[in-house]
């Protein structure tokens, strides 16, 4: 989810099935205060889970931001969905940063990928 204007722009790669996409779109609210350093520290605690495998993160002129963490297996998921940092986030998050969101999990059966050559 991370902004960095300067890193390049590749999506997740496409891994063998069957795995679990967790697709998080939202609306923030006006006041964003600390949320840059705990959405950072998200993303440090994410990438320490044993089966997470990346993530995709969009935001649309209109201010939709759509986010897409990869995970191996249901219980790499359930760790990140469970993990007590990430669950303060959530609440502050409902508190602070967002007017709505929803989150859709899907297993993933069939993906692929193209890269121009």
């Amino acid at each position: 989810m991370s902004n960095d204007a300067q890193a390049p722009v590749v999506p997740v790669e496409a891994y063998e099935p069957p795995y679990y996409a967790a697709v998080f779109t939202a609306v923030r609210t006006q006041d964003q205060s600390g949320y840059s350093e705990t959405n950072e520290r998200m993303e440090d605690l994410v990438k320490g889970i044993p089966g997470y495998l990346g993530m995709d993160y969009a935001q649309t002129p209109g201010g939709l931001a759509i986010t897409v963490a990869y995970f191996r297996d249901a219980d790499a998921l359930t760790e990140w969905r469970t993990n007590a940092e990430h669950r303060a986030a959530q609440r502050r998050g409902q508190a602070e940063w967002y007017q709505r969101y929803t989150l859709h999990v899907a297993k993933v059966e069939r993906s692929h990928g193209f890269v121009r050559g």
